[in-house]
C-alpha cells in the first residue's frame, strides 16, 4: 500500500509514543500525588555522578525519605520509581534519559542498573584496596583515624571483609603510641581480646579522644583571647606619650610681673 504523506510529513519529529525508561506501576488508591514538599526534600540532595560521590550514601538518603512515607494502597516501591528521578541531575540524569523506554520494570531493576552505572567493579576494587591498605597520618589523631577508617567502610559496604579483617587492619595501621594505648586498655596484647572486647575498647577510647581534643580546643581558645588583649592594651600605650607637666610660674595681678603678688614692690 503507498504511503500518501508528504516529505515534510515523514521528516516530521513524532508528537507521541515517547515512553520513559520507568514504568510506574498502576496506583488504585484515591487522590493521590506526590506533594512539592516531598519533592523538594529528595532534590536537597540530588547525585550528579562525580567520580568521588558516594552513591550508596544517595540512596541511604533517598530511602530515609522514603520511608517516612505511609501512603493506603501505595507501595513504597511504586513511590521511589517515581520520586528517584527527581533526585537526579547532571550526567545520572542524562544516563537515565538514554536508558531505553519500558527497560526499568521494578524498583530492584532501577537500584541494580544505577548502581552498576556509577559504582562499577573497578571502584569496588579500588575502595577494597584502600581499605586493607588503610594507614594513620602522622598528624592524625586516634579518633580522626578511627572515623577514615570508618569512612572507607560506608563508601564501600559490600566490600566483604569480616569484622576480625577490619580490626586487625585498623590495628596494624596506628602508630606504634596508639597501638600501645589499646594494649594497655586490654590489659595486654590488644589482639588476645574478642572481636566485641575490640572494638568497644576502640570505640571508648575514641570518645574520649574526641572529648578531650574538644576541651583543648576550648581551652586555646579562650585563653588565646586575653595575650591578645593585654598586647593591644601594650601597644596603645606605646603609641600614647605623656605630655610633659610644666612647672606653675607665679603671676602677680597687680602689676603682672613675674613674681607673686604679696612681693610686688
Amino acid at each position: 500500500m503507498a504511503n500518501n504523506r508528504t516529505m515534510a510529513e515523514l521528516l516530521q519529529a513524532p508528537t507521541e509514543g515517547y515512553k520513559d525508561a520507568i514504568v510506574i506501576p498502576g496506583i488504585t488508591a484515591n487522590n493521590f500525588e506526590l506533594k512539592h514538599g516531598l519533592i523538594n526534600l529528595v532534590q536537597n540532595k540530588q547525585s550528579f555522578g562525580h567520580d568521588k560521590e558516594d552513591v550508596h550514601a544517595h540512596i541511604r538518603y533517598f530511602n530515609k525519605i522514603i520511608s517516612t512515607m505511609r501512603v493506603p494502597n501505595v507501595p513504597s516501591s511504586s513511590i521511589k520509581l517515581m520520586l528517584f528521578p527527581f533526585s537526579l541531575e547532571g550526567a545520572v540524569w542524562i544516563w537515565l534519559e538514554k536508558e531505553p523506554p519500558r527497560s526499568i520494570q521494578t524498583w530492584d531493576d532501577l537500584f541494580s542498573k544505577f548502581i552498576d552505572q556509577f559504582f562499577p567493579h573497578s571502584k569496588t576494587t579500588n575502595l577494597r584496596n584502600k581499605i586493607t591498605r588503610f594507614q594513620q597520618r602522622f598528624d592524625e589523631s586516634f579518633y580522626e583515624a578511627w572515623e577514615c577508617f570508618n569512612d572507607l567502610l560506608r563508601a564501600c559496604p559490600h566490600h566483604g571483609f569480616s569484622e576480625l579483617h577490619q580490626l586487625d587492619t585498623f590495628y596494624n595501621a596506628l602508630n606504634v603510641n596508639d597501638q600501645d594505648s589499646l594494649n594497655s586498655a586490654a590489659g595486654g596484647n590488644f589482639l588476645d581480646k574478642m572481636p566485641q572486647e575490640c572494638l568497644k575498647i576502640i570505640e571508648t577510647k575514641s570518645k574520649v579522644r574526641q572529648s578531650r581534643a574538644k576541651a583543648v580546643i576550648a581551652k586555646v581558645g579562650t585563653s588565646s583571647s586575653t595575650p591578645a588583649i593585654s598586647f593591644d592594651v601594650a601597644e596603645l600605650k606605646d603609641m600614647v606619650t605623656p605630655a610633659p607637666v610644666k612647672a606653675v610660674e607665679p603671676n602677680c595681678v597687680t602689676c603682672g610681673g613675674a613674681h607673686a603678688y604679696q612681693n610686688c614692690p
